[in-house]
């Protein structure tokens, strides 16, 4: 299955392909026009549905503070996307309750620590300050739904459509949708850690199938990133992909 990539208005291109409506000329090259509307579509969360209103070095910064540490949001925000991108899956396969949330919230400590050190603090953090971190992006105010995303979601909802959303996150994922206003549209939350595996990989996006009782052919994955579309592809799903500013 070939994967559209859309720049540009992602309501009017992006959302309006995922429900089977675009004019052909809006889809990428090689995607059959004849491919039929979904019956489900899986989401992305992060960069798709909703974006953080500061950047994390700037979360990062004031909250290092608190902690008598002195340490520069830009440096942060420098050296983050590196770490994040080099560090190994945030998935855990075999654990649930208490060990999930402890592996999610030691995966993220390291990612912190990294990320100080590299922004130049001389010294490891505190490992309350990691708990505080994990802690301040559960916290729906950190956080902002785009604009288009409300209005497409109660869209899909009424013409009927499963939804689910797949992101390489972690168990915090349901509580924030449900806080920004999201979760009575969606139908499953498939999360990396505990699905146990990761985009690109295709299993979460096969775990959100079978919970939402469709198969392959009959959803789409709307999300922003290559892994996004590398996944969706490995699952056999049409991907269409949109860009955000």
């Amino acid at each position: 299955m070939s994967s559209p990539s859309l720049a540009g208005d992602p309501e009017s291109r992006a959302m309006a392909l995922a429900q089977g409506v675009a004019p052909a000329q809006e889809m990428a090259q090689g995607m059959a026009k004849a491919l039929p509307p979904p019956q489900g579509l899986l989401l992305d969360a992060m960069g798709t549905l909703i974006g953080l209103r500061q950047s994390v070095g700037h979360s990062y910064a004031a909250l290092a503070a608190d902690h008598g540490l002195s340490v520069d949001a830009a440096a942060i925000d420098a050296v983050f996307p590196r770490i994040h991108r080099q560090a190994p899956p945030l998935a855990f396969p075999g654990l649930d309750g208490a060990a999930l949330e402890a592996a999610e919230r030691q995966w993220w400590a390291e990612r912190i620590a990294a990320s100080l050190a590299a922004a130049g603090l001389a010294e490891p953090p505190p490992p309350a300050l990691a708990d505080a971190l994990f802690d301040r992006f559960a916290q729906a105010d950190l956080w902002r739904v785009y604009d288009d995303v409300a209005a497409a979601l109660e869209r899909w909802h009424r013409r009927g459509l499963r939804l689910a959303v797949v992101s390489n996150f972690d168990g915090r994922l349901v509580g924030l949708l449900r806080n920004l206003g999201l979760a009575d549209w969606i139908s499953v939350v498939v999360v990396s850690s505990a699905a146990g595996a990761a985009k690109p990989d295709p299993a979460p996006f096969a775990l959100a199938l079978s919970q939402l009782g469709l198969s392959p052919d009959q959803a789409w994955h709307v999300g922003d990133s290559p892994d996004d579309e590398l996944g969706a592809r490995a699952a056999g799903l049409a991907c269409v992909r949109i860009r955000r500013p």
